[in-house]
């Protein structure tokens, strides 16, 4: 899976709006200095999950962004989505032909399994992952997201003889 910029920074603005005070507004300006980003870049992003509904825009002097739920109910799957998209494994039959016109294994392929069942895999971790368990420090998120991974182990390989 690749992480555009859009999406990472677009993140990284949203966790800059989970720290504040709930209904707190947050100015572009203050979020882009936190953040070292263009105050025009910001904006962008904000639009952007602004019209995914994930943020809302306060005009007028003081104002900025809010985010319009809390960052407990607000997965990271929803900002992947509004900032970009999840990759699906539907383009790799198509890309990997060979010389072929397509792929020789189109109606069977064990490949297609594997890149098919980590993109599901993706979107659901993504999906059970709230961006306000990414609000403490970074050893503790690493600690309890490791702690959601499950390890079954290697497939067993046939003995040689």
């Amino acid at each position: 899976m690749k992480i555009t910029a859009q999406e990472e920074y677009g993140l990284r603005c949203l966790l800059q709006l989970s720290r504040s005070t709930q209904g707190q507004i947050v100015r572009v300006k203050d979020i882009a200095a936190k953040e070292g980003l263009s105050s025009a870049y910001v904006e962008k992003l904000l639009r952007l999950l602004a019209k995914a509904g994930l943020v809302h825009s306060v005009r007028g002097i003081r104002g900025g962004y809010v985010l319009n739920r809390p960052a407990t109910a607000m997965t990271l799957g929803e900002v992947v989505r509004a900032l970009g998209t999840i990759e699906s494994t539907d383009h790799i039959c198509q890309s990997f032909t060979g010389q072929e016109m397509s792929c020789v294994h189109f109606k069977d392929c064990g490949i297609r399994s594997v890149w098919s069942g980590l993109t599901t895999y993706i979107q659901t971790f993504l999906d059970q992952t709230t961006l306000s368990s990414l609000l403490e420090k970074e050893y503790v998120v690493a600690q309890r997201l490791a702690q959601r991974i499950v390890i079954t182990g290697r497939e067993e390989q046939p003995r040689q003889r």
